[in-house]
């Protein structure tokens, strides 16, 4: 895990790419090319701030073309208090073994029994039992674990040693896979309170939020950005995940079983291996220089109105 620092001062703004893994493409070359930015940073100095850029949150799945990291924990769904019951996911479970089934490609019979469920629940109701997070499935899909996981706590350090004594921070967290493809859907990943999702929408304009249904994403448990609320306690937080859309969502979700039937299955897999790795890269990372530019142009603009947005606030009252 990488990590940039310019600038001091009490307002922070924190962006982080690879928090899973494969979609680090995205959220690198986003980091890379602010940092080439001259006008950009031009902004961060004028302003006054601190930028802290963590790059890699997940090294192991960055490098291996995988969502979750070296434990299948899918790290946006990790950073929960691991004090007492986990939580359960009822819907996850009773798809587990449909999701996940013995042989790769699925069976018609695996599609048509899929296809039931969603006709018969819904597709809101099958994306949430799917993607919510679960924590009894360590082979599963969206596995939260049992425990933090490294990049849980090196990223908790991270924040404790370069973000603290914040007075205010604003968090960009840059992710691929959900909706149309090249437009950059920005999500409230903070808490659900009305004050902060009004600042998310007064800093950056239409802001979804999982908590009211309107954005692509469900409503997750332990996203990686509700570490500061632990590690900055008195920092007021603006957090922001910035959702790229690359291909369509039933592509992004085969390949994604596919990754995870590959890794139960590593001996039985090894004729496919290659092409599901491919598979990944390509759901989440588009190597059109088109869809490449109309990322990186609405990441500056986000970042810069981030810092602008930073700079002009009102002092929180101590």
């Amino acid at each position: 895990m990488d990590i940039v620092r310019c600038g001091s001062g009490p307002r922070t703004l924190v962006l982080t790419s690879g928090t899973h893994g494969v979609e680090g493409f995205c959220g690198s070359g986003c980091q890379v090319g602010l940092l080439r930015d001259d006008a950009f940073m031009h902004c961060v100095t004028a302003a006054g701030i601190r930028l802290l850029m963590i790059h890699a949150v997940n090294p192991y799945g960055f490098s291996h073309l995988r969502r979750v990291n070296e434990d299948n924990v899918d790290l946006n769904r990790n950073f929960i208090l691991f004090d007492g019951t986990l939580p359960e996911n009822e819907g996850y479970a009773g798809l587990h073994d449909l999701l996940l089934p013995e042989s790769w490609p699925p069976s018609l019979a695996n599609k048509a029994w899929l296809a039931a469920w969603i006709a018969t629940h819904g597709l809101k109701a099958f994306q949430a039992a799917v993607s919510g997070g679960q924590y009894q499935f360590a082979d599963g899909l969206f596995f939260g674990g049992q425990r933090p996981t490294w990049s849980n706590l090196c990223l908790r350090r991270i924040l404790r040693e370069h973000a603290s004594g914040s007075s205010m921070i604003g968090w960009i967290d840059f992710h691929t896979g959900l909706g149309p493809t090249g437009h950059g859907e920005k999500i409230h990943a903070g808490r659900d309170d009305p004050g902060e999702y009004a600042r998310a929408c007064e800093w950056w304009g239409k802001v979804t939020s999982p908590f009211d249904g309107s954005s692509s994403s469900a409503r997750v448990t332990g996203v990686a950005c509700g570490a500061v609320y632990d590690e900055c306690p008195d920092a007021q937080a603006t957090l922001m995940a910035l959702e790229y859309g690359t291909v369509p969502i039933e592509d992004v979700f085969d390949a994604l079983r596919a990754d995870h039937w590959l890794h139960n299955h590593p001996d039985e897999g090894k004729a496919q291996a290659a092409d599901i790795r491919t598979q990944m890269r390509d759901a989440f990372t588009l190597e059109s220089n088109a869809w490449k530019e109309q990322v990186f142009e609405q990441a500056r603009l986000a970042c810069t109105r981030a810092v602008e947005c930073l700079a002009q606030a009102p002092a929180v009252a101590a």
